[in-house]
């Protein structure tokens, strides 16, 4: 069975390219207009990906990320999105968004983010069913859910294979272009991406984070983990 692929456009000549670019894939597309009926559409079904414009009727792209996250939803999402500033795609990836492509696109790479992506959330989701325990965390490996004294933390799909790898190599150095590899899975360093992220989950886990105890930078190299840091 295919995987499914919600697109959110208004633009009825882009959501046709989508469309054919996911089946080109193996994908299975499907299509709504407006931001609304992207809420609407992800509470009927089971979407394993959503590419999301970010001008649309009745809700933004934005404001439709800031609604899937708030309910707890970690389905990847891809903007695509003719907004070209460097301030609206930092944006949507601090909200919630796993990536960002700006129309024009290459629907090659597009297919290809796409894939992967999907793919790497089906290798999250298939691993072992044990727990990894690290201090006050607790990292579910099979629903890839993290827990902090008991209470569970929300994450995005990316901000989970970054926790999972913080998780399984604690107290281990990371420098930034291996994160970029490692997550992004490409070779080509991003840092604006990496700090975003970085970011984002130290304003979940810590509970100062402008002086983090947990995700440590580690200056001019890249960023450790220390679950049990009491400093």
């Amino acid at each position: 069975m295919s995987d499914k692929v919600l697109i959110a456009d208004d633009d009825e000549a882009i959501s046709k390219l989508l469309s054919k670019v996911l089946l080109l894939n193996g994908f299975e597309p499907h299509t709504v207009n407006d931001g609304l009926k992207a809420l609407q559409e992800l509470k009927k079904d089971t979407y394993q990906l959503l590419l999301l414009d970010v001008m649309m009727p009745n809700l933004d792209g934005f404001q439709v990320i800031k609604r899937i996250r708030q309910e707890g939803n970690t389905i990847p999402i891809i903007v695509v999105s003719g907004k070209n500033e460097d301030y609206d795609a930092l944006y949507g990836l601090d909200i919630g968004a796993d990536d960002y492509i700006m129309k024009p696109f290459n629907p090659i790479v597009l297919g290809a983010k796409a894939k992967a992506l999907v793919r790497r959330t089906h290798i999250q989701t298939e691993g072992s069913d044990n727990c990894t325990k690290r201090g006050c965390f607790t990292f579910d490996n099979k629903t890839m859910r993290l827990y902090k004294n008991d209470t569970e933390i929300i994450l995005s799909s990316k901000e989970k294979q970054l926790m999972k790898l913080f998780i399984d190599y604690p107290d281990q150095v990371f420098p930034k272009n291996v994160l970029y590899e490692q997550i992004w899975g490409e070779l080509v360093v991003d840092e604006n991406a990496i700090m975003v992220y970085i970011n984002r989950l130290r304003n979940k886990i810590e509970e100062d984070p402008k002086n983090p105890k947990y995700i440590n930078t580690v200056w001019g190299i890249g960023y450790s983990f220390t679950p049990e840091n009491e400093k």
